[in-house]
Order: structure tokens, then sequence, then C-alpha cells
């Protein structure tokens, strides 16, 4: 995927907060995305991600603040296609169509040439399978397929969500290519995805949320390289008491530790503020972006926790 470098949409979203009922789904959101770079947009089950990416893709109005694509709302772009690809579920897609009717069509409604089709089949590594039902493609043929519609208006932005899910080892390495050939050639990706390892492997930046806040935004390799604080106290509940007061993330550890999202003298401070007596205090080993994840948000399993609260559909064109 090789094409000259061109002038492209950013997406940024700026305070934006979105209640269903007496929940807040997200809460005074801000991020932005960078064109030339692949984001990872991270956070657990009921995070906040889904609600945030059906605004971003005006599937859904916020309460308050915006999501812009290229300095503009989703629903105020002239043709959305060609400025945005989205795929949200590629499970979605219709059963009935083969691979190259759904591209076909997709082409049609947002106005592309019809060699189009045949362009991305290629591209997403389904020419063979073009004239098969999308009833009978594996899920990872339907996730293929499904970043294919995403790529059918040749965008400048790209939003997926789990695009990793059911590819084997040969489809996810495509993908990694995919996304860094995008980027490479001047687009702007945001990604979503609990599969952790495949996240550092592919993104160059991470935007981590949890409980629909902004826990932290920055380089992949800044991220990783923090370790954080291992920290013990004589009395560990009230330790764990006063980190969540403060709104910190930790991570229980063995022998009454914890591995909090901090630096060492930070710890230090709030320990004295708080008159609590540590037993323990020092840097901690960072093992990547999963130790990274688990101490920014608190979790102990990334697939833990409720789910968003809106299913979301296939495409969007």
């Amino acid at each position: 995927m090789t094409k000259a470098p061109r002038t492209t949409a950013a997406l940024d979203v700026r305070g934006l907060t979105k209640r269903y009922g007496s929940r807040v789904a997200v809460d005074d959101l801000t991020f932005s995305c960078t064109p030339g770079s692949v984001t990872g947009f991270l956070g657990p089950n009921g995070a906040g991600k889904s609600t945030t990416l059906r605004i971003l893709t005006g599937l859904a109005e916020a309460d308050a603040g915006q999501a812009l694509v290229g300095s503009r709302p989703y629903r105020e772009l002239d043709h959305p296609a060609r400025t945005i690809g989205v795929m949200l579920d590629a499970t979605a897609l219709h059963r009935g169509r083969t691979g190259l009717e759904t591209l076909r069509l997709t082409g049609r409604a947002i106005g592309m040439p019809a060699a189009r089709a045949g362009e991305v089949l290629e591209l997403v590594g389904l020419r063979d399978a073009g004239a098969k039902r999308v009833g009978g493609y594996s899920y990872g043929m339907r996730q293929r397929l499904g970043i294919g519609v995403a790529l059918m208006g040749d965008p400048e932005v790209l939003v997926l969500d789990e695009p990793a899910n059911g590819l084997d080892p040969e489809g996810i390495r495509w993908m990694r290519r995919l996304l860094r050939s995008f980027a490479d050639a001047g687009g702007t990706v945001l990604l979503s995805s609990h599969q952790l390892r495949e996240v550092q492997a592919t993104v160059d930046r991470l935007v981590v949320i949890a409980d629909g806040r902004l826990v932290r935004e920055g380089m992949l390799d800044e991220l990783t390289s923090e370790a954080g604080t291992r920290v013990g106290a004589e009395d560990p509940a009230a330790l764990r008491a006063a980190l969540d007061r403060h709104g910190i993330a930790y991570e229980q550890r063995a022998e009454q530790q914890l591995a909090v999202s901090l630096a060492p003298v930070d710890v230090g401070r709030l320990a004295v503020r708080e008159q609590i007596v540590l037993t323990a205090l020092g840097a901690a080993d960072s093992g990547g972006l999963e130790d990274v994840f688990f101490a920014l948000t608190g979790q102990t399993d990334p697939a833990a926790g409720p789910h968003d609260a809106e299913p979301v559909p296939a495409a969007i064109f």
C-alpha cells in the first residue's frame, strides 16, 4: 500500500462527556491523534472506548465537548468515507453478499469508481475469495473484509475496533504492515484493542482511559519505559484507601506490596502527607505494555469488567 504523502486530517477529542441515565460513560475526555502515527486506544471493558468511537463516528451525540475529524464533527463532513474509514464490528457485514459485492456496493454508495473494489480486495488479501459469500467467510476473513470496507474511500483517517480479532499470525503480520504503510503515507490511525501484545507491536502512541476518563496519553516507548513504583506499608489497607482517594491506579503484587503508577519520590510524599508508614519503596521493573496497562487502570485482567452500554454496527459509509 504505497502512495504519496498527503495533507491528512487529525482526530481531536475535546472535553467529551456522555451519560446514559445516571451512568457517566465518558467523562471530560480529551486526546488527539496525529497524522503519520498509529495510536492505540486502550482501557478495560466499560471504560468508555466504544462510546467514544460512536461519538467520533457520528453514531451517538455527546452531552458536552467535541469529537472532531480534521477540525469538523463527523456529521459535518462533506464526504465522510473519503475522510475517515471506520470498522467497529466486521461480524455485522451482510452474510448473503459476496466479498466483491460488499465492496462494490460500498464504493457505489460513497462515489468511488468501480475498479476500487478490486483494488481493495487485493489489498486485504481476499482476491481468491471475492466471489464467495460473506456467510462462508471465517472470522478472520470477515475482519479483513471489514478493513477493506473502511479503506474503500481511500480515507485520510482509519478508526478500527479490535481489527486483529480472528486473524491468524500471518493475518496479524499483514495488518501491522498495512497500518504502518498507511501511517507512513501520512494517514492517521486510531486502533482500539484488548490484545496488548499486538498493540505494543503495532502502535506509536497510546491513549489509556478508565471509567470514562483519560489516564495517560503519550508515545509508546515513553510509557513502557516508565517502570512506576513498588511499595509496601505497615497498614496495606490504609495505603490502598489513600491511593483510591487520590485516584492513583495500582496493582496488587505479592507480599502485601503494590505496583503504583507514580514515581517513588511522589509515593513517599503521599505517605508522609497521609501519615502512612512504608515498609518498602523502590522502582518497579516494567514488563512492557501489559504491566503499564494494569498499573494505569488498576486492572488485573484486561478483559474483566462490564461491557460498554451500546452495541456497535459494522462500518459507516
